[in-house]
């Protein structure tokens, strides 16, 4: 059987990126232009600004990509592109590239949302076992996807309101910790006491998440805390805080596997990266006997290695777009 090179392309945040992935599971070669620095000074991403730097670092990336990889194009055998959801101008600038080498180097062009690229970045390390549960947590998501074969998803939960990475980088901000706040959250929780006593949100028997009155209580308690004058342990702020998001979060997933049947549950998305996460799904999966998959930090923020490994999938299940494809802010994963 002949082996398939995808080029993938990711620009739907503040990451210019470019990967090629053999058959949908090696990474032959992945480039990352990270834009965190930049953004770091205004205390989150500008959309503006971030257009403007993947439009300098696209072409750059995608010749030393290639240069890694050494190969060229006429070596790849389709282009996988972010089309959303994202920041619509840095989506766009990926796509303009993806349609250009689609047309100059007549290679299928196959679009690929960019929660599919999460999901699949676990196949990069382990072969996909069906049926499973995607727990996909990141700045703009917070979801529960049951998948019952190859690019099949079924949305069980989701967020009604924040995403628990946005969640985190509030919490951050409020605390006085720099962009991105996740990490640093992270970080401080691991040498905090669960001290400060906060609401684990939307206790009912869906498998949905609310975010935003966990958020809105860690501003309350700061501000009496300040009113009173008293002063904000910030490390036992961040353990109590991250132990109830968590809770959250493993409580409606224990719920999902158990009542669904899932043998096979797999951690995505840029919060993946959370250690104390990572370890309470990891105590988990062992509690009920399931298999866990968790991608290597590198492939948990936004990359293109992802998009490349979703696009084979994809191509694989005859998802070619024309010329006329158009970036989306907003769409939901089918």
């Amino acid at each position: 059987m002949k082996d398939i090179y995808i080029l993938g392309i990711e620009s739907s945040c503040d990451e210019t990126s470019v990967a090629i992935v053999k058959n949908g599971t090696e990474d032959i070669a992945t480039v990352i232009s990270s834009q965190i620095d930049i953004h770091k000074t205004y205390g989150g991403v500008v959309p503006e600004i971030a257009s403007r730097h993947h439009v300098k670092n696209i072409t750059i990336v995608l010749e030393e990509c290639l240069a890694k990889a050494n190969m060229k194009m006429e070596d790849i055998d389709a282009i996988a592109i972010t089309y959303g959801p994202g920041l619509i101008g840095s989506l766009l600038i990926g796509l303009e590239a993806a349609k250009t080498l689609s047309f100059i180097y007549k290679k299928p062009l196959i679009p690929v949302h960019h929660i599919a690229g999460h999901i699949y970045a676990n196949s990069l390390v382990h072969e996909l076992k069906f049926p499973l549960l995607a727990v996909v947590v990141s700045g703009g998501h917070t979801e529960i996807i049951e998948m019952k074969e190859h690019y099949k998803f079924n949305k069980i939960g989701q967020t009604l309101d924040d995403a628990i990475g946005e969640c985190y980088d509030k919490v951050a901000r409020v605390i006085g910790l720099e962009y991105p706040g996740g990490p640093k959250i992270d970080k401080l929780a691991a040498v905090g006491k669960v001290t400060y006593k906060l609401p684990v949100p939307l206790k009912d028997d869906s498998y949905n998440f609310s975010f935003s009155g966990l958020k809105s209580a860690v501003i309350n308690l700061v501000h009496n805390e300040e009113q009173r004058g008293n002063k904000i342990i910030k490390e036992d702020l961040a353990a109590s805080f991250q132990n109830t998001a968590i809770e959250a979060i493993i409580c409606k997933v224990k719920k999902a596997i158990i009542n669904n049947n899932i043998k096979s549950v797999i951690l995505a998305g840029g919060v993946a990266a959370n250690n104390a996460l990572r370890e309470a799904m990891t105590k988990l999966a062992t509690e009920l006997n399931v298999e866990l998959s968790i991608p290597p930090m590198k492939y948990c923020t936004d990359n293109a290695t992802m998009i490349a490994a979703a696009g084979y999938y994809a191509y694989k299940d005859g998802r070619i777009a024309d010329l006329n494809l158009n970036s989306k802010s907003q769409d939901s994963l089918k």
